[in-house]
């Protein structure tokens, strides 16, 4: 026979590899939309009736995720993950393909090496322990980062021992395709030359789960670059982070109690923006919430949370008060409804939804918000 072409021979190693190893891929998504009503819009403080594009109880997507066998316990994994909006079929996360997650790893016994773009621990840690999660009138109205944490040219691990979970990320520049990485964030591509603090983020993870209960803390930090902001979602203007000596830093702590089909859930956020330069002023705020989830039967499931939030230097302020109802007709179809009502101090215009643009109060206002919406998973 004639001696193969390196490239023959590597893909007939490659079929014979495919048809011996045991893999799968598999294509999921979810898909929830419904109509909303918010009130005191603008400064004429106008009634809102709007499909929300971005999110309801969960925000729609669709991905592919997969896995193969190596041998000795060893997996290669990989996810790619596409938001998108239902009302116009756009996409999300700025127009990127997959800006959910696009990420490719190993896995074994000792946890999983994963590189791409990727969730933060602060958003692994919320989306396990949080009774709304992602909701429309949710933590996210608060500080908009939280439902959108995550980060481009990431290294991540995360592994479970017994009840503990450990996990990491370490981004070296978190907005890679310059889209915006996270609202309120400005754009930060990193990576530079000369400056290799520029853009980076990390993020750490500890995490207990036991039968009926559990805790988690994280740690999530941003360093500053050309074009970064930080922006507190208060109606004050955004702090620049310029320089990477700037710092954007998350601290949450959360903990959680199950009993009788109910379960308890409460935390607290804590956020830093500590500029380097001394002639601009760093800004705290303080997150608190409560919340409480109840299956009343198989099907019907009530749960609500109060969030308020403090940041003494802005003198801003807000309680923000939630409420929702879910229906299962069947393991993948349900629908649901969800009130909201949120209270601003004088100087704060936090908005009551995180359901898109174009809904914050002026100043003072409060608001009131109503949603009904439906939900499938395939």
């Amino acid at each position: 026979m004639k001696k193969l072409s390196p490239l023959v021979a590597i893909a007939v190693c490659a079929l014979s590899g495919a048809a011996k190893a045991q893999s799968s891929v598999t294509l999921y998504g979810i898909i929830d939309t419904g109509l909303e009503y918010v009130s005191h819009v603008g400064a004429k403080g106008d009634g809102l009736v709007r499909m929300p594009s971005i999110t309801g109880s969960v925000p729609s997507r669709w991905g592919i995720r997969g896995s193969e066998d190596l041998g000795a316990g060893l997996k290669a994994i990989f996810t790619l993950e596409s938001g998108f909006n239902v009302r116009g079929g756009d996409m999300g996360q700025g127009g990127r393909l997959f800006g959910r997650q696009a990420w490719l790893g190993l896995s074994s016994n000792y946890g999983a090496l994963t590189f791409g773009r990727q969730y933060t621990m602060t958003y692994v840690a919320l989306l396990e322990n949080d009774v709304m999660g992602p909701a429309i009138y949710s933590l996210g109205s608060l500080d908009n980062y939280i439902p959108n944490a995550r980060s481009d040219n990431t290294v991540a691990y995360k592994g479970k021992f017994g009840g503990v979970t450990l996990g990491g990320t370490y981004s070296f520049g978190r907005d890679s395709a310059g889209t915006g990485n996270s609202p309120g964030q400005g754009t930060c591509a990193g990576s530079v030359p000369g400056d290799f603090q520029q853009c980076h983020q990390w993020s750490v993870m500890a995490k207990y789960d036991a039968q009926n209960f559990g805790a988690v803390a994280t740690y999530d930090q941003q360093r500053g670059g050309t074009n970064a902001a930080a922006n507190f979602f208060d109606g004050v203007a955004p702090t620049k982070i310029t320089s990477s000596g700037d710092k954007d830093t998350r601290v949450l702590l959360n903990a959680y109690v199950k009993f009788s089909g109910a379960t308890i859930s409460g935390g607290w956020l804590g956020r830093w923006v500590e500029p380097a330069a001394q002639t601009v002023s760093s800004v705290r705020s303080n997150l608190f919430y409560l919340g409480a989830g109840y299956q009343v039967t198989p099907f019907f499931i009530v749960d609500g949370t109060v969030y308020r939030i403090i940041n003494r230097v802005h003198d801003t302020r807000a309680t923000l008060s939630t409420v929702r109802a879910t229906y299962l007709l069947s393991k993948r179809t349900a629908v649901y409804g969800q009130l909201g009502y949120i209270t601003n101090s004088p100087r704060a215009s936090y908005t009551l939804s995180s359901g898109g643009a174009g809904s914050t109060p002026s100043a003072g206002a409060n608001q009131t918000g109503a949603m009904i919406g439906i939900r499938e998973l395939f």
